[in-house]
């Protein structure tokens, strides 16, 4: 897996996972549940990991949809 965002924007990690699970790419949102870990006040940053075969397709997607400048290498 290949990690595309990070974020502690819960509605774009929202909106991206929509956008996934419409185009059928394979993700996963890590760190979601660290909430246990830090308390709930939203200082640690969830990953939106996307397997190796959609990684391209992925990165085209986010930048069609706007969502380019969360990519995590800028790219």
């Amino acid at each position: 897996m290949h990690e595309l965002v990070r974020t502690n924007d819960l509605v774009l990690i929202g909106a991206i996972e929509a956008l996934f699970q419409s185009a059928q790419i394979g993700h996963m949102v890590a760190d979601q549940y660290m909430s246990v870990m830090e308390g709930t006040i939203g200082i640690l940053p969830r990953r939106l990991l996307v397997v190796d075969e959609d990684v391209d397709r992925a990165r085209r997607l986010l930048k069609e949809a706007g969502f380019g400048a969360a990519l995590r290498d800028g790219t």
